[in-house]
């Protein structure tokens, strides 16, 4: 058994396995990456989600009852959902990268016991970010074989209990596998196996939707696929070694889940129309997405000014947002929703550091935005040319970039697996880097929750920001 402690909570490892489809349940196979998997091999962190689960029992009893059926399940998940248990082959050049599954491929899965306080874990109060990392699994190394060609495994999921009180389920996958749209799929589809204990035949009247594996769906009209390949042809190697290597260093960071109510964010959509009229022709569509983004952007920024003015930072300064549009659905590619792999149009929004903090800071963000999301739906692939170039760009020190993770609409709360709903349910790396999660709520219709990890003192001045926004949004009314 492995034992480690950190904040005075230990966490024990009780059992390592692999877990597979069902022996022959399906033939191997190979999938291309398509234009849409390939900026992601500029992603070093793999993605990390976590659900947390009331079980008001001790480990045994868990371990006799829950865990067989969670194993089982998941195998049953991962015959349809392949690319998960499957390994990102990246062969010399001039051959191209491709997931390939085998027979008897498997990801691993770890079962552990952990003396943290449940209760704590799953409230929205702030929390050391490093409270949260016994409970995530690492994904094993890539292999080099002979050749040079590098295997690179997908995925792993960690399953921890707190005795008496509930349990954790997290994952840890390469991006390149999929994106939040396919992890979601894959998640909901596990816990109504679960649920309904492996028998799939009680599941034929519920619309349980499979993946959809067809790449050859993904048009490619600009060879973007090509362009990216041959961008991507000098660091792949750079890349493929750093990648097992990326190890963060935690300052005094918190973490702490901050709940935007249905009234406020409706508050805040009445206010910025009502001011964005004045800002631009036309009608402006606000959206809850549009404002939150606003909002958040806009507090951090001033989160790290003194004072509230440009003394701290250049005022000329241009800061980045990065959010990303599921193109699912999106007429000139007519993606299936249950397309499985990463369908994602990315953008980027550039604005000053003085017109961020500026008294209309919100407003002008909230424009900017707007226009981005217009501007993607009249073309999805507006200057997807230049993506690599400027993902390259972007993430170098020094720049001032907030990454949007997530969305309300991949509703993770509604991922049942026989024990209710996640008392909490969070993306974990968002302590490494500077990003902001969005979710659906838990307890409230409509409402959004944002995730969001700072060192202590800036969270406390990025909350009053924020606070003092919403409250003053709601005066101005």
């Amino acid at each position: 058994m492995a034992h480690h402690e950190l904040n005075h909570h230990a966490v024990t490892v009780i059992e390592w396995c692999q877990v597979s489809p069902p022996p022959g349940s399906l033939p191997s196979t190979t999938l291309p990456l398509t234009f849409f998997d390939l900026p992601w091999f500029y992603c070093y962190h793999p993605v990390q989600r976590i659900f947390f689960y009331e079980f008001p029992y001790p480990t045994h009893h868990f371990l006799q009852t829950a865990l067989p059926n969670l194993k089982h399940s998941l195998s049953l998940t991962l015959q349809h959902f392949f690319p998960f248990a499957s390994n990102l082959i990246v062969p010399p050049h001039p051959h191209v990268p491709y997931i390939r599954y085998q027979d008897g491929d498997s990801l691993t899965f770890t079962v552990a016991e952990s003396t943290a306080d449940f209760t704590l874990l799953v409230s929205d109060s702030p929390q050391d970010v490093r409270d949260w990392h016994p409970l995530v699994p690492t994904l094993p190394s890539p292999l080099t074989m002979e050749n040079g060609t590098r295997m690179v495994p997908l995925m792993a999921i960690q399953v921890t209990v707190l005795p008496n009180s509930g349990f954790s389920i997290c994952l840890a996958f390469n991006h390149l596998a999929g994106d939040g749209k396919s992890l979601h799929l894959f998640m909901k589809y596990w816990a109504s196996v679960c649920k309904a204990r492996g028998d799939l035949a009680s599941l034929e009247g519920y619309s349980l939707s499979l993946p959809s594996h067809e790449r050859d769906i993904v048009k490619d009209p600009k060879g973007l696929k090509l362009m990216y390949l041959r961008e991507l042809r000098d660091s792949l190697s750079e890349i493929m070694e750093f990648a097992g290597l990326v190890r963060d260093v935690y300052t005094n960071k918190v973490r702490t889940a901050l709940v935007l109510s249905r009234e406020h964010v409706e508050k805040l959509k009445k206010w910025v129309s009502l001011k964005c009229t004045s800002y631009a022709s036309g009608a402006l569509h606000i959206s809850t997405f549009v404002v939150t983004c606003s909002l958040i952007w806009v507090s951090m920024i001033k989160s790290e000014q003194s004072k509230g003015n440009c003394v701290a930072k250049d005022c000329d300064e241009l800061c980045y947002l990065v959010f990303l549009a599921d193109c699912r659905g999106f007429p000139e590619f007519s993606i299936p929703s249950t397309y499985f792999g990463n369908c994602l149009a990315s953008c980027i929004v550039a604005m000053k550091r003085s017109e961020l903090v500026g008294e209309h800071g919100v407003v002008e963000v909230a424009n900017a935005i707007e226009r981005k999301v217009r501007d993607l739906k009249s073309d999805d692939l507006r200057n997807a040319e230049n993506l690599m170039s400027d993902y390259r760009e972007l993430w170098k020190p020094g720049k001032s970039v907030l990454v949007i993770a997530g969305s309300p609409k991949l509703a993770v709360y509604e991922t049942d697996f026989g024990w209710g709903k996640p008392k909490k349910s969070e993306v974990v790396h968002i302590d490494s880097s500077g990003v902001v999660s969005l979710s659906d709520c838990r307890d409230k219709e409509g409402g959004i929750e944002v995730g969001v990890a700072l060192e202590r003192i800036r969270m406390n001045n990025f909350t009053n920001i924020l606070d003092e926004q919403l409250n003053n949004i709601i005066v101005c009314e």
